[in-house]
């Protein structure tokens, strides 16, 4: 939601040029949106929002219908990484055994050994996750929120980076599992993506007219890794800090709220700005990257009243009404 005169440039803090690791961050952001639209005919934002996610450590969930590319999307993201990828295919009878691994014999020397399951990865696709039912979406639980699983009493860490891209169907269409909430919260993001435009789909079929171009890696574990601690020491304003708390505890008191967000969702806005501002080639955030990520990063953490359903209120609709109730101020 962009606002072009955010009243705020930075100068509080006497704002000097953007840091070489800003600038390369910058080109290495543009080189992994070239890469993946090779393959991906999309919003460019979709791709921004995954490697926000990336440097701010946190997972995405992409929410569509059937047919719209969110599996490609992932697959080609993670080929630019560098990084381990591995892919779980959720239906009603996978087991959380299938997700995080069990111990078997070793016929060899009577021990058991741990056969670790595909959770064991920097990049994992979790496909469909609202096709298997709670108990083995629970598996992905602690792993997305501690980075460890426990298999059978024992813990084991997860290779770092580590990030969960889950695709699910929207809960209308048939044979769907609703998330539980406590999960759904662990999404740094949830993004909703429709049908394409006409000029879109057109060019999916010309770009799938002939044989498609390979995809190059951009970016290695250990270039995410400086990264990440780079965004993390983005200069944020006390004043912006302000405005998120703001906005989040304004989501509590919307009439047409049943459930606002927690100071969970105030970590994650803040977290992500960084890495957005970061992203951008800034080592300050802007309040326009707060509004920016309003949407994706609150639209799943808020459960709306009866009437409001009743009424057919959007979630975007109450985060809309949020930002144009909740202005940014400069002096706090």
């Amino acid at each position: 939601m962009p606002a072009p005169d955010s009243g705020y440039t930075g100068t509080e803090r006497g704002a000097a040029p953007p840091s070489e690791e800003a600038q390369r961050a910058l080109m290495l952001k543009q080189a992994v949106a070239s890469e993946i639209a090779k393959v991906y005919i999309g919003d460019v934002r979709t791709t921004d929002l995954l490697l926000v996610a990336l440097l701010a450590r946190g997972h995405v969930l992409l929410e569509g219908v059937p047919g719209i590319a969110k599996t490609t999307l992932i697959k080609t993201f993670a080929r630019t990484l560098g990084c381990r990828f591995s892919r779980v295919q959720f239906t009603p009878d996978l087991l959380p055994a299938d997700i995080t691994g069990t111990y078997v014999l070793d016929l060899r020397d009577s021990t058991f050994v741990l056969r670790k399951g595909p959770i064991f990865a920097n990049i994992v696709l979790a496909d469909e996750i609202n096709r298997a039912p709670a108990k083995t979406q629970s598996a992905l639980l602690e792993a997305m929120q501690e980075n460890q699983v426990t298999i059978e009493g024992q813990t084991q860490e997860l290779p770092t980076p580590f990030v969960v891209l889950a695709t699910q169907n929207p809960v209308e269409q048939e044979g769907v599992y609703l998330l539980p909430e406590a999960q759904v919260d662990r999404f740094l993001f949830k993004v909703v993506l429709g049908y394409p435009t006409y000029e879109e789909e057109r060019r999916v079929l010309m770009t799938y007219n002939v044989p498609v171009p390979d995809v190059d890696t951009v970016l290695s574990p250990e270039d995410i890794h400086a990264m990440a601690a780079a965004a993390e020491r983005v200069y944020i304003a006390p004043s912006l800090l302000d405005y998120i708390v703001r906005l989040v505890q304004h989501t509590r008191t919307h009439q047409a709220v049943l459930l606002g967000a927690s100071p969970r969702a105030s970590l994650a806005l803040m977290r992500c700005a960084k890495a957005l501002a970061f992203l951008h080639g800034r080592d300050h955030v802007l309040p326009d990257d707060v509004r920016s990520l309003m949407a994706p990063v609150l639209n799943h953490r808020i459960i709306l009243s009866p009437e409001a359903e009743l009424d057919q209120v959007s979630v975007n609709e109450v985060l809309a009404e949020c930002l144009a109730a909740v202005p940014y101020n400069r002096e706090a």
